[in-house]
C-alpha cells in the first residue's frame, strides 16, 4: 500500500471525551471515529488492526476444528423467550419490534439462535461433538458507554458453542478450546494471564478469563509468581488459616469510641492494628409466595476482619444465601441490633440472626468489634467465652496481596487486567430451557451438554494499547499491526535515487510477502515521522539522498529509542531478520 492511496487522518489533539489511553490514542491515529455513545466507525487504519485479530481467530479456531457460521444480528424474540432471557435480561438488551408488531432482539450474544441451529441439525449422537463459531457484530445498551472500544455498545466478538453427549466430552471440548485460546493469545504478542473465574449459578471449575495485563486494567487479577496459580478477585482464594486458635487474653471491655463508626477510625483511635478489628455486614434473605410478595424474611451478620472486604460471589455460595440475598434495610436493622449502622456487632442483640464468620475472625481472639451502642465498641472480644460459636464459617472475603496461595508455594500477588476472552462450561443450561435434544446411543431423546467461548475482536486492540504505548504513540505487536513496515524516503519527490531506492525496497517487501506501506505523500520528516510513531508501525525504515550516497539506509524499530544504519544492500535482509510475524 502507497500512503497517497490510503485514508490517513492523524489529529494532535484527543477529544474531550476520550478518558483513557487506548481511546485517545486510537482516535488520534485515525483509527476510529465517534457516530455515536459508544458507536464507532472504523477506520481504514484500525480496521486493518480488527482483520488481523479476526484472522487469527479464525485460523486457530479452525485448527480446533470449530465450524464457522454466522447468525443474525437481529433475532427473533421467541428464542429469547424460551430461555426466559427476554424478560429475565436487563434494559443493556436492545428490543425492538418490526412493522406488524413482532418483537426482535440485537443481539449481545447468540446462545438461543446457535442451540436452535444445534437442536434441528445434531440429531444424533453420531454428529457429535460439534463447536460452531462467529465473528459478528454484537450490541449491547450500556448505560454508560465509556472508554472507546473497551466498553462500547456495538462491538465484534467471535462467539464459539460446543455440543457434546455427555460431560466427560463437554470437558475434553472445553479443553480444546482453553488450549486454542493460548495459542491465539501467544500469537498476538501481548503480556496476558489465563485465571480461573466463578462459573456462576452454573457451578463447577470449568470457567477461565484471558486478561491483558495493563495498569489500567478494570479487573484485578491473583496469581502466584511462584507457580500456576492465577484466579480473578472473584475466584481466588487464600490458603486456609490454621489453629489453633489463640487463647483469650484481654478482658471483654465497652469502649467510647465517640463519632468513629469504621474500623479504620476506630483502629486509629484505640492505636491498634486494623487487622484486630472485625466489621459487621448485614444481609437478608427473603420467602415469597407464588404470587411473589415477600412472606418471611431472615436477617445474616457477616463478619469480616476489619482489613478485609466482603466477596459478594462467595458469599453467594453460603448454604442459605445462595438463593439470593440482599442488604438488610435499615429498619431490619434497627430492629435486630437496636443500632444504626456503624456500631454493630453480635453481641447485645435484640433479636437473634444467623451469624457467618469468615475463615479469619473465627480464628481470632481479643478482637474489637462494634456495641451495638451509638459511640461505642466492645474490645476483647472472644468466641466461646464472649459469644457463642459462629453459625457458619466460610471464606467469605476478597484476597490481598501477600496471603498465602491456596497451593502452598507462596504468597499472592495482585496486578490489573483487561478481560478480552473467557471459555465457559455451560452444561444443559440452554439445551433444557430449549428442549434442544439429540438421540443417545441406548435410542433416547438427552439434551446437549454445552460451552460457550468468547472473544471480544474489537476490544483487543484498545487492550493491547492500554499495554503498549508511550509518550509518542501506540506500539504495536508485528501480528496485529495494521502495517508491519513503513518505508519512509525523504525528499523523494526531488531525488530520483530516492525514488528508485524506496520503490525497489517496496517491491522486495511486497514480494515477500511483508505488509508494508510506502510513505509517498512528501511529507517533511519529522511530520512523516510523528504520523508513524503516533499510528504504531513497529518496523521503520528511513532513506535519504545523503543516506544513499554513504552506502546506508536507517533502521528503527518502534520500541527502539535510536535509529541504526544498515547498508542499503542489507536493509531487506536486517528487517526481516527483526520481524516476528
Amino acid at each position: 500500500m502507497k500512503a497517497s492511496q490510503f485514508l490517513i487522518s492523524t489529529l494532535k489533539e484527543a477529544p474531550a471525551d476520550a478518558e483513557i489511553v487506548s481511546h485517545k490514542l486510537m482516535t488520534r491515529a485515525g483509527m476510529i471515529k465517534k457516530l455515536g455513545a459508544g458507536i464507532y466507525d472504523y477506520m481504514p487504519m484500525g480496521l486493518r488492526v480488527i482483520r488481523k485479530v479476526e484472522a487469527i481467530v479464525r485460523e486457530e479456531m479452525n485448527r480446533a476444528g470449530a465450524i464457522e457460521c454466522a447468525m443474525p444480528v437481529v433475532q427473533p424474540a421467541e428464542l429469547w423467550q424460551e430461555t426466559g432471557r427476554f424478560e429475565k435480561m436487563g434494559p443493556e438488551l436492545l428490543r425492538i419490534q418490526d412493522r406488524h408488531g413482532r418483537d426482535f432482539v440485537i443481539q449481545p450474544t447468540s446462545e438461543e439462535v446457535v442451540t436452535d441451529i444445534a437442536r434441528q441439525e445434531f440429531r444424533s449422537y453420531k454428529q457429535l461433538p460439534k463447536n460452531l463459531y462467529q465473528i459478528q457484530t454484537k450490541f449491547r445498551d450500556e448505560r454508560r458507554p465509556r472508554f472507546g472500544l473497551m466498553r462500547g455498545r456495538e462491538f465484534i466478538m467471535k462467539d464459539a458453542y460446543s455440543f457434546d453427549r455427555d460431560q466427560a466430552g463437554a470437558k475434553a471440548s472445553y479443553q480444546v478450546m482453553a488450549a486454542a485460546y493460548r495459542r491465539i493469545f501467544d500469537r498476538f504478542g501481548l503480556r496476558y494471564r489465563a485465571v480461573a473465574a466463578d462459573s456462576g449459578a452454573i457451578g463447577g471449575d470449568l470457567s477461565e478469563e484471558f486478561q491483558v495485563i495493563a495498569a489500567t486494567g478494570e479487573d484485578a487479577i491473583v496469581y502466584c509468581p511462584n507457580s500456576e496459580y492465577a484466579a480473578n478477585m472473584e475466584k481466588a482464594e487464600a490458603l486456609a488459616p490454621t489453629g489453633p486458635r489463640p487463647a483469650a487474653a484481654r478482658p471483654q471491655t465497652l469502649t467510647p469510641t465517640p463519632g468513629k463508626a469504621t474500623c479504620g477510625e476506630v483502629a486509629e483511635l484505640l492505636g491498634v492494628d486494623l487487622s484486630t478489628t472485625v466489621k459487621s455486614l448485614v444481609l437478608a434473605t427473603d420467602e415469597v409466595n407464588e404470587q411473589g410478595e415477600i412472606v418471611k424474611s431472615q436477617v445474616w451478620l457477616l463478619l469480616v476482619r476489619g482489613d478485609h472486604d466482603m466477596n459478594e460471589i462467595k458469599v453467594s455460595k453460603v448454604p442459605g444465601l445462595d438463593a439470593g440475598f440482599r442488604f438488610a434495610t435499615l429498619p431490619e436493622i434497627e430492629e435486630h441490633f437496636g443500632c444504626k449502622p456503624g456500631y454493630l456487632g453480635p453481641l447485645n442483640m435484640k433479636k437473634p440472626v444467623t451469624v457467618v464468620a469468615d475463615r479469619d475472625v473465627a480464628l481470632m481472639a481479643d478482637w474489637i468489634c462494634g456495641a451495638n451502642q451509638i459511640d461505642h465498641h466492645i474490645t476483647g472480644v472472644n468466641w466461646g467465652r464472649d459469644l457463642p460459636e459462629p453459625d457458619l464459617v466460610a471464606d467469605i472475603r476478597n484476597v490481598v496481596a501477600g496471603d498465602k496461595s491456596p497451593d502452598g508455594k507462596g504468597e499472592l500477588a495482585i496486578e490489573r487486567g483487561i478481560e478480552i476472552g473467557h471459555v465457559f462450561y455451560l452444561g444443559a443450561k440452554y439445551s433444557k430451557a430449549m428442549n434442544a435434544t439429540f438421540l443417545a446411543e441406548d435410542g433416547k431423546p438427552s439434551f446437549f451438554e454445552m460451552g460457550c467461548y468468547g472473544i471480544g475482536v474489537t476490544r483487543l486492540p484498545a487492550a493491547a494499547i492500554e499495554q503498549n504505548h508511550d509518550e509518542r504513540g501506540i506500539i504495536w505487536p508485528d501480528a496485529i499491526a495494521p502495517f508491519t513496515v513503513v518505508i519512509c524516503p525523504i525528499g523523494m519527490d526531488r531525488s530520483e535515487d530516492v525514488k528508485a531506492a524506496a520503490g525497489k525496497l517496496y517491491a522486495e517487501f511486497l514480494a515477500a510477502g511483508v505488509d508494508v506501506l510506502l510513505d509517498d505523500r512528501g511529507e517533511r520528516p519529522g511530520a512523516m515521522f510523528a504520523d508513524w510513531e503516533l499510528i504504531g508501525v513497529p518496523h521503520r525504515v528511513v532513506i535519504s539522498e545523503r543516506g544513499l550516497k554513504e552506502g546506508q539506509m536507517e533502521y528503527q524499530n518502534r520500541r527502539d529509542t535510536a535509529a541504526t544504519k544498515v547498508a542499503s544492500a542489507e536493509v531487506f535482509a536486517h528487517v526481516k531478520e527483526r520481524l516476528t510475524v
